[in-house]
């Protein structure tokens, strides 16, 4: 791949032309989203017999249909007779028809009408006019897609971060809300606004009150693991960057998670485990250590969503869970956050048409209700996050993202410098998308065990 080796990029270098030059964009075209898993929709998207979803990637587009049959397929969204787009957007129908020429599609994929199809004597087998199938495969409650014939299978795939987060049954989330977004910024540059915790202490300072921020970041196979030094979960407590302040109390550290999570982030907190907070004010004692209130806290979240008849994750244990991590970045688009349990943030990035500089950007809040509590989420899509109503640590990223993007075109730029600690996971991604550009089923073994790069900084 001329211009664009994977040894270019270093632990702590990243060169811009990965999010700058037009020519990447193509590769990535051609060689990266016709060959790689990637999440097409959520399977509540389409729960019942006939319904359907298009997904759009660059100038492809597919159609994920739920058969009468109720078995999930995918197809290319295009008549079979001279190309025309079959459906937009998502519905339900037993046929898809073709509003050029009248040909009819089984929700299968069947070619089940050739208007005058006499005209064609011998000529068309049922092979050539049934709509053109494309891999499929579902996960942590996502219909994910691969164009690829020949690609490795979605559970290898995902590997090892499928091993490491099997347990907490993604499956079973439903939405809370799901916007979408247009960023004008490359989509790896929006990526990894979200694939990296270094940037808290400054762009998000106010969780340093009850944040010890400092993160590290590894490789797993194809995929980035990041989280705190301190282990499993949300790291309690004041950040060392701030000066020193006695506080007595620490339930005051989980009070105020509570509440800017609730006023700042709107996600990653049901409001269920809100109220569990809330009673540590009456049930543990002001001057509790720290271990008896974070188990409470714990204790009091599981009640409430057993109680409501949510239910919870078998077999978590806090060695899971530290292994676990808190957020994942999977090859190549798509991250989540997860320390909640009950409530999961997840992020998809991809390319704004054949726009190399611009993101469409799609963001799930995943929470885990009692069965028939689901709320009905409307999906909220803006051309500017300003009209959207996203809440304060979004507003924080997507005015600092622009900026990146913009900062990168500087001729006096050479390169990004991530942190080898805490920004492993951005330049792991560069390096093997350049690995799979140049051949995608080079590192299929990465998705079998995990690549686990740990700086000596960071042990």
């Amino acid at each position: 791949m001329v211009g664009y080796s994977p040894e270019d990029v270093r632990d702590d270098y990243v060169p811009k032309a990965d999010v700058l030059d037009r020519s990447f964009h193509e590769l990535e075209k051609e060689h990266l989203w016709p060959k790689v898993w990637q999440i097409a929709c959520r399977e509540d998207e389409v729960p019942n017999p006939g319904d359907y979803i298009v997904y759009d990637i660059i100038d492809d587009s597919i159609v994920i249909a739920r058969g009468d049959d109720g078995t999930l397929r995918a197809f290319y969204n295009f008549c079979t007779h001279r190309g025309t787009q079959l459906v937009q957007g998502k519905g339900n129908t037993k046929q898809f028809v073709c509003p050029f020429h009248g040909w009819r599609f089984a929700n299968s994929g069947e070619c089940v009408k050739v208007v005058d199809r006499a005209d064609w004597g011998t000529c068309l087998s049922q092979q050539d006019i049934d709509l053109v199938p494309v891999q499929i495969g579902t996960w942590g409650g996502f219909v994910w897609i691969n164009m690829d014939d020949g690609c490795q299978p979605l559970d290898q795939f995902l590997e090892p971060m499928k091993a490491k987060c099997e347990l907490y049954e993604f499956e079973k989330l439903r939405p809370a809300w799901y916007k979408t977004v247009t960023v004008p910024a490359n989509w790896k540059t929006t990526l990894g606004a979200f694939t990296e915790f270094y940037h808290v202490q400054t762009t998000h300072a106010q969780m340093l009150t009850y944040t010890k921020d400092y993160s590290i970041s590894r490789a797993m196979g194809r995929h980035g693991w990041i989280s705190y030094a301190g282990g499993a979960g949300l790291p309690v407590g004041r950040s060392e960057r701030l000066p020193p302040k006695e506080i007595s109390d620490f339930r005051e550290y989980l009070f105020e998670y509570a509440d800017q999570f609730r006023d700042y982030l709107k996600a990653m907190q049901t409001d269920r485990a809100y109220e569990a907070t809330q009673r540590l004010r009456k049930e543990v004692a002001a001057d509790a250590p720290a271990e008896e209130v974070l188990g409470k806290w714990g204790q009091f979240i599981y009640e409430a969503a057993v109680e409501s008849g949510a239910g919870w994750p078998a077999g978590l244990t806090p060695e899971y869970m530290a292994e676990s991590g808190f957020d994942w970045h999977v090859f190549p688009n798509t991250a989540f956050l997860h320390p909640a349990v009950e409530a999961v943030i997840w992020y998809r990035f991809r390319p704004c048409g054949d726009d190399h500089q611009k993101t469409v950007f799609d963001v799930w809040s995943l929470e885990r209700f009692a069965p028939g509590q689901e709320p009905k989420v409307e999906h909220e899509v803006y051309d500017d996050w300003r009209d959207g109503d996203y809440p304060l640590i979004f507003r924080q990223d997507f005015e600092n993202i622009p900026k990146v993007q913009k900062g990168m075109k500087s001729r006096g730029f050479k390169g990004g410098r991530p942190s080898p600690v805490q920004e492993r996971a951005v330049s792991h991604f560069h390096r093997t998308l350049r690995r799979f550009l140049e051949d995608a089923h080079a590192d299929d073994a990465l998705g079998a065990e995990p690549l686990v790069e740990v700086p000596e900084a960071a042990e």
